[in-house]
């Protein structure tokens, strides 16, 4: 039985237990089993991923970052994130993977519009580090937003964003703002300034619709919510796994 999962700090919002299972089965997949393991910290990854035998794990808030430096190599393109989401076992060697960026991307692009050519990315993260990636692939500028744009250079606060927001139509929410169970809870400040050309994407998939997205709905924006990119995410690492099986 080859074992996989997601590691992370609190993890009664996800819904990648589901998922995998619910592939295992649709695939008859008898030898494979995901599960989820709350960790109070990464600083004994490797020896942890050991002992539990397994075979790959997802990887969520708030060790995205950290687990680069516990891992025996990371992929071109996780490295130039600074972000790990997807963790393989290749004998005895951990190498780590970003799957949020082409999911990002894929579920993104059929909704873009030609307007949307500058973004606001709302979070500082490993989650924001690879919208940001994925939307400089798509050739659109980012802004990275933060409640404290003094400690990240090049980001902006959330009172200069709201007037940023004029000419970035594309705000993606990568922070976990408004995630189940704090569902009355929004990372916009201020709505008014939403309109019919904007484009809001939430990378929260529980609960569906978030607040930050039907609020954003009721000015007329287009909107999109985090669970096809969780599933692709998924597929990617799954892919990711089977090929260093």
């Amino acid at each position: 039985m080859k074992k996989y999962g997601l590691i992370g700090c609190r993890l009664s919002h996800s819904w990648s237990q589901q998922w995998f299972e619910e592939m295992f089965r649709r695939e008859c997949i008898t030898d494979a089993s995901y599960q989820l393991f709350e960790l109070d910290s990464v600083n004994d990854l490797p020896c942890w991923a050991a002992e539990n035998r397994l075979s790959g794990f997802n990887v969520t808030i708030p060790y995205k970052e950290a687990v680069v430096n516990h891992l025996d190599d990371v992929d071109s393109a996780a490295r130039a994130i600074g972000a790990v989401n997807c963790v393989a076992r290749c004998g005895s060697r951990l190498i780590g993977y970003n799957t949020d960026a082409p999911a990002f991307a894929e579920t993104l692009r059929p909704l873009l519009a030609p307007e949307h050519r500058h973004a606001l990315v709302l979070g500082t993260g490993g989650a924001a580090k690879a919208v940001v990636y994925a939307l400089r692939q798509l050739g659109i500028s980012a802004t990275m937003v933060s409640r404290q744009p003094q400690l990240h250079p090049g980001s902006v606060s959330y009172a200069e964003a709201v007037a940023l927001s004029q000419s970035h139509l594309l705000i993606v929410n990568a922070t976990p703002v408004g995630m189940y169970p704090n569902v009355h809870n929004s990372p916009w400040p201020d709505f008014s300034c939403i309109g019919t050309q904007h484009l809001c994407y939430d990378l929260i998939y529980n609960p569906s619709p978030t607040l930050f997205l039907s609020s954003a709905a009721q000015q007329g924006a287009a909107t999109c919510g985090g669970l096809a990119m969780l599933h692709r995410q998924a597929q990617l690492s799954w892919d990711i796994w089977q090929s260093n099986a």
